[in-house]
């Protein structure tokens, strides 16, 4: 008998499961539940990409692609990128695109590419939960930068935990779990911090279209990116286009980190779905304003809702809010999401994204009706 403990890995030992899946997982055994817990829009696949796809299909794209992905879909991307930060972008220039299947494999072929044992970075507190468990999975140690009680990652908190051993910062803006949209004041000190240091600065940016008129300057999404170009972007089809199960994300970034990236690529993922690469490229000429107002509404009722019994930074991107709990509760975010299931309401506690347990998330991206059925039943729990 093989004793496979004896034979994981440490890493595997560091990594914990999704608390967002268990949850998941959950739901699906209940009878017609308020989910407020995944992170997926509630729109359908707008049907010119749908038959985009099929269209590719039929014409037998169906084959491998290059690793770094469909000459049409980088073109595209490129011509988008430059034309919203100024960048050159392309095969012989300073920057370069790599298309991964899903923004969450583009993290992992960054981490694979810059860290290792030994290595430190930087991450938000609250964050993303793949960012510690990928850092996990490559031996890196993570710094958490503290952004409480307004989830703003600035300069002024990230600089006291850069150290010789750390190789890049994570940023996320539009955030998830919170929704809060950095400035581009904000954005271009952390820039100047991680070139003055020496350190790369990731901007995970799969929110960009979901970001609010007033989250907008001037009308335009605020990126780092705006003031430098050695930065990694990452961004994706997954939410602005309703295609998270086509998983279809991309990589901008300078040219020789590109190549590692697309290096890992190769022994990993090979490529990125044919059909769904001649997809993208029709997804980038959609219009989805649209849906990205009616979500706009949403936010505003739940803030409405929400706002006047508990304390909510504004979420001004995304489709997810994080309530702090009110004190007088006396109780933790993980006690709080056995209340709210027993008013058929699911949400996901804090400390799936966060070393913290004060806040819960939800994700508001349900129909209208639900979502204030929901808001109802949150907002009398927590008075």
């Amino acid at each position: 008998m093989i004793d496979i403990e004896a034979l994981l890995t440490a890493r595997m030992q560091a990594m914990e499961p999704s608390g967002i899946r268990r949850v998941f997982e959950l739901a699906a055994k209940m009878k017609d539940p308020i989910n407020f817990s995944i992170g997926q829009p509630d729109f359908d696949v707008p049907e010119p990409i749908k038959q985009a796809a099929i269209k590719a299909i039929s014409a037998g794209r169906n084959g491998y692609t290059i690793t770094q992905g469909i000459a049409e879909l980088r073109t595209a991307i490129a011509g988008k990128i430059s034309t919203e930060t100024g960048w050159s972008v392309g095969p012989e220039c300073e920057c370069d695109v790599l298309i991964t299947n899903g923004t969450s494999a583009g993290l992992l072929l960054a981490y694979m590419a810059l860290a290792e044992a030994g290595d430190e970075i930087v991450i938000p507190d609250p964050y993303f939960v793949s960012y510690p468990q990928v850092a996990a999975m490559v031996g890196a140690g993570v710094k958490y930068c503290d952004t409480y009680p307004d989830f703003r990652m600035t300069a002024e908190r990230i600089e006291p935990l850069l150290s010789a051993r750390t190789k890049f910062v994570v940023l996320n803006s539009p955030g998830n779990p919170s929704g809060v949209v950095l400035s581009s004041d904000e954005l271009r000190d952390i820039v100047e911090l991680c070139e003055s240091r020496g350190v790369l600065l990731i901007s995970d940016e799969i929110y960009d279209e979901f970001t609010y008129s007033d989250g907008r300057e001037g009308g335009v999404f605020p990126t780092p990116a705006r003031f430098s170009n050695q930065i990694l972007l990452l961004r994706g089809f997954s939410k602005t286009y309703g295609m998270t199960g086509w998983r279809l994300g991309y990589a901008v970034g300078p040219s020789r980190l590109i190549r590692e990236m697309t290096k890992v690529n190769q022994y990993s993922f090979v490529c990125a779905p044919n059909m769904v690469q001649h997809a993208g490229v029709v997804a980038l000429q959609t219009d989805v304003s649209h849906h990205v107002q009616a979500y706009e509404r949403k936010r505003d009722l739940v803030v409405e809702r929400l706002g006047g019994v508990t304390e909510l930074a504004h979420p001004a991107g995304a489709f997810y809010a994080f309530p702090k709990l009110p004190e007088h509760l006396g109780m933790t975010a993980s006690k709080f999401i056995e209340k709210a299931l027993e008013k058929n309401v699911l949400v996901i506690p804090g400390n799936i994204f966060s070393l913290r347990d004060t806040h819960f998330r939800i994700s508001y991206a349900v129909d209208d009706a639900r979502l204030a059925r929901g808001l109802t039943a949150l907002a009398e729990l927590m008075q």
